[in-house]
């Protein structure tokens, strides 16, 4: 088994400036990590990770390096991986199998063969490394007593295993902890994925119409960041309570067979496939930007666009044109895979300091109950979601009430 399969290990330097920069801008990462230095208690644990490769993830590998764990470390996308983050994880003397722009075959090779670690625990990013043992490779889960699912689209994934009594081992929804998902996905999804289309089409957001599939966290930090920037927004929805949230919220909501024609820039974040199809293209303006913000690249329809398509070019770096029968262009950024990741560098550091402090919270979690859980989809304790809510405000010098003791008398009686 090799040790590496990265692209260019010479791109070190240039990866270690970059997590050395996210290191200094994540405190409670810092905490954890002078914690595990000294306690060690992942000593002789394997982790196999599954994350977007790039800094903010590096430095989650290294905490849990710092605490002893055996790392064999891939990216969830073909296209997040950033090689130098890759080349400096593996000068550090971690087993590392990913490269930026691999192919299909290559990216499952690079899921199988950090598998082939035979993890004690997994962190995973969409589901794909348990994934893979449920589906055809049962035996590298053999010596898996659980793991942490990262997102939402992997957690829709486990629940399904559970539904159908499959799931193997337990797993932690990180994603549905509150200091995750009401943090990461709005306010992290919400800046990046602006980031990614600003620094991609170099266009005004201000006086634009923006049109936002699905009406969950992410979206609802999307469609934030989108009126703030001075877009109007429409949302499309199938669930009737979000699409009030949605209109109470201040936005339009309508289908996406109405929005499509005045929508000038797309983003869908649903967790669902053909949210945006050539149907709703072929009436969408001259130009019109497509984005995706979902885990995987099938929300905006992508196959039927290349079968469609009568032309095709980049029209600018990370931005694919592609002419329709109409005569009309739509531009896609990143392939129609996460804007935000794919196409820039992700959610800010401070954001995913508290993301993947209940990553490694987690993982000690499943260290310390191994045996003792059910094979299913577990919530995050409310004491590590206090936890990382407590050191978040500690770096910032923020102190807040506490009940006194008659207060706590009075919220715990029935009898005013």
């Amino acid at each position: 088994m090799k040790q590496n399969e990265i692209r260019d290990i010479s791109l070190a330097a240039l990866g270690r400036q970059k997590i050395e920069w996210v290191k200094n801008n994540m405190p409670i990462l810092n905490s954890l990590e002078a914690q595990f230095s000294k306690d060690k208690p992942f000593q002789g644990v394997k982790i196999s990770l599954s994350v977007h490769l790039e800094a903010k993830t590096a430095y989650l590998c290294e905490v849990l390096a710092a605490g002893g764990a055996d790392m064999a470390v891939t990216g969830s996308n073909i296209l997040s991986t950033q090689d130098e983050i890759a080349a400096a994880l593996a000068v550090k003397g971690m087993k590392v199998y990913a490269y930026h722009g691999a192919t299909a075959e290559e990216y499952d090779r690079h899921i199988e063969m950090t598998l082939s670690h035979k993890a004690n625990i997994i962190i995973d990013d969409g589901g794909d490394l348990v994934g893979l043992i449920h589906s055809t490779r049962p035996d590298l889960g053999e010596e898996t007593w659980g793991g942490c699912e990262e997102t939402t689209t992997g957690v829709i994934r486990l629940k399904a295993m559970e539904r159908e009594g499959i799931l193997k081992f337990p797993m932690v929804a990180v994603n549905d902890a509150q200091c995750k998902h009401l943090f990461d996905n709005r306010y992290g999804t919400g800046q990046s994925v602006w980031d990614s289309i600003m620094r991609n089409t170099n266009l005004i957001i201000a006086g634009k119409t923006v049109v936002v599939a699905g009406y969950g966290w992410c979206s609802k930090g999307i469609a934030m960041r989108a009126a703030a920037l001075g877009a109007k927004v429409i949302v499309t929805e199938i669930d009737p309570v979000k699409a009030i949230e949605a209109k109470m919220d201040g936005y339009d909501v309508m289908t996406m067979k109405k929005a499509a024609p005045h929508g000038d820039i797309f983003v869908a974040a649903t967790g669902c496939d053909h949210v945006i199809t050539v149907e709703h293209m072929l009436t969408m303006k001259d130009r019109a930007i497509l984005t995706n913000a979902g885990h995987f690249n099938v929300e905006v329809d992508m196959a039927g666009l290349e079968k469609a398509a009568v032309e095709k070019k980049e029209t600018r770096k990370n931005v694919m044109g592609y002419q329709l029968t109409n005569g009309r262009w739509v531009n896609v950024i990143g392939d129609g895979r996460l804007v935000n990741i794919a196409a820039a560098d992700g959610h800010p550091a401070e954001i995913m300091d508290m993301s993947f402090a209940v990553q490694c919270l987690s993982a000690l979690y499943i260290l310390n109950n191994r045996g003792k859980l059910e094979n299913k989809v577990i919530d995050v304790s409310d004491e590590i979601d206090d936890l990382v809510a407590r050191r978040k405000l500690e770096a910032w010098g923020i102190e807040i009430d506490k009940l006194t003791p008659e207060q706590e008398k009075y919220l715990n009686s029935w009898n005013l």
